[in-house]
């Protein structure tokens, strides 16, 4: 097995690691909570405390809701529906506000030259976009980012992510992005400063855009 390859099997492992204690840290706990809520309001319900059992299923509601957004969130995320049937433009932007308003930053988007390129090419950016961002908000969560794309001259595509979260300390985190990056024959840099943020540039060449 060569190094990239390793590399790669290495970050999808670590990708699905990832998504194994977000969903047991996560969902199944609340799940299990939940269940558990309900147990204590039945249990008030039979002794006659209904506004005791009205409170807890109330919370139980919450936790409910909370739980149903989270998944709606990583659905979206591995499948996006909307990117198959509205384009990329529509997808960023439904990612951007989701993970806007969960996480409550703000999200500038310049990315109408998108439009241009590929289907192939448009899932491959989606794809390295929602890892960038799924980044920013791991390190901060950031209270801006600012997503921009635009053609280049010779037909290429530049896309960038910046942010004000802290800036990424470990290699591991970008080698999936990397990875990505390098099957479209692309180009990724690392702009980073403490107290500034971090800005990641992906240059796509021509050809690989229209696929």
């Amino acid at each position: 097995m060569d190094d990239s390859l390793e590399r790669l099997v290495a970050a999808e492992q670590d990708e699905r690691r990832r998504l194994a204690l977000f969903l047991h840290d996560g969902p199944v706990q609340n799940l299990s909570g939940i269940a558990l809520m309900i147990d204590a309001a039945l249990h008030s319900m039979e002794n006659g405390n209904i506004e005791d059992a009205r409170s807890v299923l109330s919370s139980a509601l919450d936790r409910q809701r909370a739980t149903i957004r989270d998944l709606r969130n990583l659905s979206f995320g591995l499948e996006p529906v909307v990117l198959r049937d509205r384009g990329f433009g529509p997808a960023i932007h439904e990612l951007a506000l989701q993970l806007g308003t969960s996480y409550k930053f703000r999200v500038d988007l310049d990315i109408e030259a998108a439009e241009g390129i590929g289907q192939s090419a448009q899932i491959a950016l989606y794809t390295i976009m929602r890892e960038l961002l799924d980044q920013s908000v791991r390190r901060g969560p950031p209270s801006r980012v600012r997503i921009e794309i635009t053609r280049q001259p010779d037909g290429g595509v530049e896309a960038s992510v910046a942010d004000d979260a802290e800036p990424e300390r470990r290699r591991r985190s970008m080698e999936a992005i990397e990875e990505r990056v390098k099957q479209l024959h692309g180009a990724i840099r690392f702009e980073a400063s403490p107290g500034k943020g971090t800005r990641v540039v992906v240059t796509l060449p021509p050809y690989a855009t229209r696929r």
